[in-house]
């Protein structure tokens, strides 16, 4: 693990907040295996090829990259989930940074893809800038951020811990910052990134027990601050509140959510 927190945008915030609970985070990430699955065939790869992840998070995506035998590096903001990252992909190179100040040459990867991330950043333009900078000519880059509110079931979660949260700091977003297709796309545009792509995905997030559903919606960067401001034990009956509806018959919890994904041209 290389820490190159030399300049910072959002990770002072966001980075304690995401790595509080490592390892649950990490078992969420993995239930976002779909995203991957579907959008990764979508993309243009030289094989071998240098690919990097902004915002790896526990290197979920870096293990499926270096299984097709890709070059595969990742950044993100929370040092211990970097760790596990390692620990997940011997071969990745990681860094703890901020995706603001990625600490890489111009032009040098062949792949720059960003799973949930950018809406995070202090400043998502300056992200998606840097992104750019990094990457080849015409090489693709993927952005992925939630889908339309309204066809996502997370929302009810997001909005039942509202009243245990503070007013957000300025210069943080959070996890639909950029769910507005007109947002998003007018920040690549303006980045010098191309579009060439887009769509939404399902992704449909199954908890085989309620244990299971807590420890992983506790692990969110959204949980952590209403864990601060209002203690663990409210957080946990406002999260069962809200999903009370997603319950199964079986005592686990299926949330129905949407991603909505960017391939563009560098």
């Amino acid at each position: 693990m290389t820490d190159m927190r030399t300049a910072e945008g959002s990770a002072p915030v966001q980075g304690p907040l995401w790595g509080a609970r490592p390892r649950d985070w990490a078992a969420q990430e993995e239930r976002h295996h779909s995203i991957y699955d579907n959008i990764w065939p979508l993309v243009d790869v030289p094989a071998g090829g240098s690919v990097l992840d902004v915002g790896c998070g526990a290197g979920t995506f870096c293990r499926l990259a270096a299984a097709q035998g890709y070059q595969v590096t990742g950044i993100d903001a929370a040092a211990s989930l970097i760790d596990l990252a390692g620990e997940l992909v011997p071969d990745g190179e990681f860094h703890v940074g901020d995706l603001q100040f990625l600490p890489f040459a111009d032009d040098h990867f062949d792949c720059v893809t960003a799973f949930n991330s950018v809406q995070f950043a202090a400043d998502p333009g300056a992200a998606l800038a840097e992104i750019k900078r990094v990457a080849r000519p015409a090489a693709p880059v993927v952005i992925v951020v939630w889908g339309r509110p309204e066809h996502s079931e997370l929302t009810a979660i997001v909005t039942g811990l509202a009243p245990l949260l503070p007013p957000p700091p300025p210069g943080v977003g959070g996890p639909a910052a950029l769910a507005e297709e007109h947002v998003l796309d007018t920040l690549i545009e303006r980045a010098g990134l191309r579009a060439t792509a887009s769509g939404y995905l399902p992704v449909p997030l199954d908890y085989p027990d309620q244990e299971a559903f807590l420890l992983a919606n506790l692990s969110t960067g959204v949980a952590a601050v209403a864990i601060r401001t209002s203690g663990e034990d409210a957080v946990r009956d406002a999260i069962l509140r809200a999903a009370a509806p997603f319950r199964t018959a079986s005592g686990g919890y299926r949330i129905e959510a949407e991603s909505r994904y960017v391939i563009a041209s560098a």
